[in-house]
């Protein structure tokens, strides 16, 4: 089974799933690997693995180390071409459809897919929309790329509608990390209902009640990263997969 298939059979058992991000730079190799074995066993159904730069020179070692300790899926989830591992099980195949900017709708991809394919490694193409924070977000500076505003849904839905005709597997709604405000549930609401394909929200999200709204609003996937990178916030976990899953 595919990690694809994986999570298309997760969302259908557990209703959603929740997704933890982790970031390189944050933290050092062995705190991430101990961090992704506390995310597992406190109800994480994967990890999303990346940044928008990247300051660390232990990115392979970080996955493949991450990838002995855990069973749970390790998705990739580049900020550029260079965040590539063999161990990974996955990569979010990403183009910045909410955005005009040639290089990161096709550019980055077609330099990074020969290397993937070296790898072995299951690319899952996804539509990445960039959403309106209320503050400039490292993806959206790194990028050149304007959100979409906040209170246009439809704006969204188009570009969702866009990605899934064009054949991407997942539409991933991004506020961005730190986000001011995360995704309004008004918007993922209308994309979720307008689409067949899983709707990933994150960015902002930072409790566990604002993860439940997420998921009730049509969330396929809710991603939490800066609200866990203080250790006191790690007993979150659980309750964040609990929303995810109703529970």
């Amino acid at each position: 089974m595919s990690t694809y298939e994986k999570l298309l059979e997760l969302k259908k058992r557990k209703g959603a799933g929740y997704l933890v991000l982790i970031d390189p730079d944050k933290q050092p190799l062995e705190d991430a690997v101990s961090f992704a074995k506390h995310c597992e066993e406190s109800g994480a159904d994967g990890f999303l693995v990346g940044g928008s730069l990247l300051f660390s020179n232990q990115f392979d070692e970080l996955i493949r180390a991450v990838k002995e300790t855990v069973s749970i899926p390790v998705i990739l989830f580049p900020g550029n071409g260079q965040q590539l591992s063999s161990h990974a099980d996955a990569i979010l195949f990403l183009s910045l459809i909410s955005g005009r900017n040639a290089h990161y709708l096709i550019g980055e991809q077609v330099l990074s897919a020969p290397k993937i394919k070296a790898m072995k490694l299951e690319p899952i193409s996804t539509g990445y929309v960039l959403i309106e924070s209320g503050k400039t977000t490292a993806a959206e500076f790194m990028s050149h790329t304007k959100p979409i505003p906040r209170e246009k849904p439809e704006i969204a839905v188009a570009h969702a509608l866009a990605a899934e005709f064009l054949g991407m597997k997942l539409i991933y709604l991004e506020a961005g990390s730190g986000a001011e405000y995360s995704v309004p549930e008004s918007m993922i609401r209308a994309v979720s209902q307008s689409v067949s394909v899983p709707l990933i929200v994150g960015g902002g999200i930072c409790s566990p009640e604002e993860a439940r709204e997420k998921v009730k609003a049509g969330a396929s996937f809710v991603v939490t990263g800066n609200i866990l990178e203080n250790k006191k916030n790690e007993h979150l976990i659980a309750d964040f997969a609990k929303a995810a899953h109703n529970d």
